[in-house]
């Protein structure tokens, strides 16, 4: 692979080049980790899955969509019960 750069701005921020973007699949948002290696800086991608990913393994079945109203309904029912006095 051929040598690509980058420029460090006055606030401490760098560009990732797009090159190097498309190969590790970054995209905004995306979470890099870096790696001391005695002389070197090993720059890699975190977590190479998504919630999504994780979700779609786990589960057959996407998540049902609620409505704004069953969710405010759920945590009627949930603060409810929690302070129930018994």
């Amino acid at each position: 692979m051929s040598t690509v750069y980058s420029k460090l701005t006055a606030q401490g921020q760098i560009s990732v080049p797009a090159k190097i973007r498309r190969k590790l699949g970054l995209h905004p948002g995306s979470t890099l980790e870096w790696e001391e290696d005695g002389e070197r800086v090993v720059v890699r991608r975190s977590g190479r899955y998504t919630f999504d990913d994780i979700h779609r393994s786990l589960f057959e079945q996407p998540p049902k969509a609620h409505s704004l109203v069953d969710l405010k309904e759920g945590l009627r029912q949930y603060a409810r019960a929690r302070h129930a006095r018994r």
